[in-house]
């Protein structure tokens, strides 16, 4: 989705009270959370794939049986669903949680499709762990509903009363760099309360670029419109620094704490999460602001966020809007970077293909990725992660020490005092 400029012009009384309007509509798409519903096809929740009484799912919490699991949102636009559901695939473990979003602009046929290809799959109804928002929103590129959408899927997994450790947001362009056995064995020794999340409040052009200008997104009140509204007379339209809190950025890509993501939507300690959620609601790219400037302006949580986006990203030099497409011949950087995720990547290129054969051990068309409860016999010796003799089976390989590596480094006293929040 490419990000569409118009110009505007607005007497200020009344951009002011146009503005607050906008800033009242997305709270209150975020207040509203427990509306969402769930995508059903022939009589059976194709997107919850539990038993009548949701959120509950069948046969009890899967998650319980591993030292740790993860909440994912895959997030994907219009021509996305294949590949939403090939990425849904190579993540799939029975101890973690899945919501997958695809957005409102795609056509009707694509969400049926992605429907399709979810429900496909019986492995996803026998855990019970995977969801389709069947009420999806309408997102901008680097608008204000793109962050709403990321905050909507918290709440939602949050709701769905499942054990989950950390949430991660991934969209369809990311691919997984280790197995989910390799992921639970490393963070399971990891403090639960720490969050991932790449910052920094050395703004630079950002300044100039983001904090300064009023954006308004036309996705927070038009049917069937996606793009970003700026006006014309920037010398008019320009706000000051923030003063009451320090503004911190950085990558959009996150993995949070329960605490955190809880903390997030509830914000009973301290009303914090909702005056950014205000603040942020006229701001380009505010998913790159929001969770930074939340966790490190937070008496809690500074002291609990860790520096990294734990993605392998290549850029241009010097950087522009957009990473480099990975190929074949990043491989082996990727591989030697011990970071769990990479994007961005074209659909369907060969270095897919190579990272499911030669790291995450997918030998066969539709086959899951090489784990404790999935490990031998093909796709069939998966077909049920319920079996007593499956549940709880960690079978980690080299995946699991390049990420530990990674931890232990990034975790060090030095480096975590030295890149905390400043």
């Amino acid at each position: 989705m490419v990000m569409r400029v118009r110009g505007m012009t607005m007497g200020s009384g009344r951009e002011l009270a146009v503005s607050a309007a906008f800033t009242l509509l997305l709270v209150a798409s975020i207040l509203l959370l427990p509306s969402l519903l769930l995508t059903r096809t022939g009589g059976l929740s194709s997107s919850s794939f539990a038993s009548n009484n949701w959120p509950f799912p069948a046969g009890g919490d899967v998650g319980e049986q591993y030292p740790v699991s993860f909440a994912y949102l895959i997030s994907a636009s219009s021509g996305d669903a294949s590949r939403a559901a090939r990425l849904l695939a190579a993540l799939y473990h029975p101890g973690n949680s899945y919501l997958l979003h695809l957005d409102r602009e795609a056509p009707a046929e694509e969400h049926r499709r992605l429907a399709e290809l979810v429900a496909g799959r019986a492995v996803y109804a026998r855990a019970g762990n995977v969801w389709i928002v069947g009420r999806p929103n309408l997102v901008t590129y680097r608008g204000p509903t793109m962050l709403s959408t990321t905050l909507h899927a918290v709440a939602v997994l949050l709701r769905l009363r499942r054990r989950w450790d950390w949430f991660i947001n991934l969209s369809a362009s990311d691919y997984p760099l280790v197995t989910q056995d390799d992921m639970i064995e490393a963070f399971s020794e990891v403090p639960r309360h720490l969050n991932f999340i790449q910052h920094t409040s050395h703004l630079g052009w950002k300044i100039k670029k983001r904090a300064k200008p009023v954006i308004l997104d036309t996705a927070l009140y038009e049917a069937g419109t996606s793009e970003l509204v700026r006006p014309t007379n920037l010398t008019t339209n320009l706000r000051k620094v923030p003063t009451a809190f320090k503004v911190f950025t950085g990558s959009a890509w996150t993995m949070l704490s329960r605490s955190f993501a809880e903390y997030m939507i509830m914000g009973w300690e301290d009303n914090l999460p909702r005056t950014l959620l205000l603040y942020y609601t006229n701001f380009i790219s505010s998913p790159e602001f929001y969770f930074q400037t939340l966790a490190c302006n937070s008496r809690r949580f500074r002291n609990a966020t860790v520096n990294h986006d734990l993605h392998y990203i290549k850029w241009d030099n010097p950087p522009k809007q957009h990473p480099l497409y990975l190929v074949s011949g990043d491989l082996r950087r990727m591989v030697l970077s011990g970071r769990p995720f990479a994007r961005k990547f074209k659909r369907d290129d060969p270095v897919l293909d190579r990272i499911d054969r030669e790291i995450l051990r997918r030998h066969e068309p539709g086959q899951f990725s090489y784990g404790g409860w999935c490990s031998e016999g093909g796709v069939a010796m998966c077909g049920n992660p319920q079996e007593p003799d499956r549940k709880g089976i960690i079978k980690a390989g080299a995946g699991a020490r390049r990420l530990k590596a990674l931890i232990s480094k990034t975790l060090s006293p030095r480096n975590m005092k030295r890149q905390q929040c400043r």
